[in-house]
């Protein structure tokens, strides 16, 4: 046991220089972004954590997470879906803590076990198991879903609570599964690269006794190259209460959601993705 801590310790010290909490993901993950550009500030909430989202030392994912509502804003990744088994087990990230814990996403196990973590003390940083158990009519949803992935370490990555939101059942198991599923697949057609990026407007209720919010909104985003000259994009938005997916154009969406957010204009991707 002692040397299975020692391991572990030894193995996080290794990556002080690359914590997995960044200050800006310009600088630590860019490549999850089409162009190396995250999506403007017009989405940030007032407690915001950037997370390059780490599994077994390598970055799979980058995530701009609420601190205060304990729900991911936004998960950005490469579409590359593979065939696999989906993952039976949940983490977390230990960095939000603080940055004298696991620079690599854990289990709550883990943590109280072997690095003297309370479950008080992981709650207050982020939403924990107990909160997502015992639901009414919402799922554990996705941003970056792990069938969008290409092998079986990034999709266990995707396993991690600050990539999921409360998603009513319905939805997560209907029409918007069928545009992760199926609509995806068609539009990547003659796809080289598809950057997406999936994110959650908050709402006015919360489950867990006010912990974790309710998003009133799931919307994703995609930007494809085709070749060095010829891209295209889209967008599709949909209400949390209800089993209907709305297609839009990259520009549409962002308008939606600078409506939505009632700040400055949205911009998802780079200038150069077609918002029309």
């Amino acid at each position: 046991m002692l040397l299975l801590l020692l391991l572990q310790v030894s193995a996080s010290c290794l990556w002080l220089g690359r914590s997995e909490v960044v200050t800006s993901f310009e600088s630590s993950c860019p490549q999850f972004f089409f162009r190396e550009t995250p999506p403007n500030e017009a989405l940030e909430p007032e407690s915001p954590a950037w997370i390059c989202q780490r599994y077994k030392n390598q970055y799979y994912f980058a995530t701009l997470y609420d601190r205060s509502r304990r729900i991911p804003v936004y998960s950005a990744y490469l579409y590359q879906p593979g065939p696999g088994t989906r993952p039976k087990t949940w983490l977390v990230e230990p960095q939000l803590m603080g940055p004298t814990y696991p620079k690599t996403m854990e289990r709550e196990w883990t943590l109280l076990n072997y690095f003297n973590v309370s479950l008080e003390q992981l709650s207050k940083s982020q939403a924990i198991l107990k909160d997502y158990k015992n639901l009414t009519g919402l799922n554990r949803g996705h941003l970056n879903p792990s069938g969008h992935q290409p092998d079986s370490s990034s999709r266990t990555a995707t396993f991690t609570l600050t990539n999921i939101v409360p998603q009513d059942e319905k939805l997560n198991g209907g029409a918007w599964n069928n545009y992760e599923q199926q609509t995806m697949i068609r539009r990547t057609q003659g796809c080289n690269t598809t950057y997406v990026v999936v994110g959650a407007v908050p709402g006015n209720n919360y489950i867990a006794k006010g912990r974790v919010n309710k998003p009133s909104y799931i919307w994703s985003s995609a930007c494809c190259e085709v070749d060095t000259n010829h891209r295209k994009a889209w967008g599709v938005i949909a209400e949390n209460d209800k089993n209907e997916v709305q297609l839009l154009t990259l520009g549409e969406l962002e308008d939606v959601l600078t409506q939505l957010y009632g700040r400055d204009q949205v911009s998802l991707f780079d200038s150069d993705c077609p918002r029309e």
